[in-house]
């Protein structure tokens, strides 16, 4: 029981460390034709195309749920948790604290938060993909906390 706990744990640590590099590296790379309209809105649509990664990652977490109902891997249940569990709370922190796609939040104003929006919008600054910084979701560089 206590191994699948610290499995789901280091699962939603390691994402973290999974979005900066995702982020970086392919959606700056070379998926970056998914993640262009996510830095300048080029429709008019609720939707953008960054969301299919989103899907990406609901389809792994998925994944991990079949091996573990299908008894090919015993902690692939922790694993798949500790994956929804971080797409879940980049849903909430990025998508709705951040970017307001839904109204709430609004009033959350405290050192993290404010250090939160700062580093995301230095990293919104850019609208091309090169020159990028502040990849992470929850982490951050600390100057941005300090300045906060």
């Amino acid at each position: 029981m206590w191994i699948h706990i610290l499995v789901f744990f280091l699962t939603f640590f390691m994402m973290e460390f999974m979005a900066w590099f995702t982020h970086k590296y392919i959606m700056h790379g070379f998926l970056w034709y998914l993640h262009a309209d996510h830095h300048k809105k080029d429709h008019d649509s609720w939707f953008e195309r960054n969301d299919a990664f989103f899907i990406f990652y609901a389809l792994v977490s998925m994944t991990f749920f079949y091996l573990w109902q299908n008894n090919i891997l015993a902690i692939g249940l922790a694993i798949g948790l500790g994956i929804f569990a971080y797409g879940f709370t980049y849903f909430m922190v990025h998508d709705i604290f951040i970017h307001q796609r839904f109204k709430l939040f609004r009033n959350a104003n405290s050192k993290y938060a404010r250090a939160l929006r700062r580093a995301h919008k230095m990293h919104h600054k850019h609208i091309g993909k090169e020159h990028g910084e502040c990849f992470g979701m929850l982490l951050f560089p600390w100057k941005h906390y300090k300045n906060a």
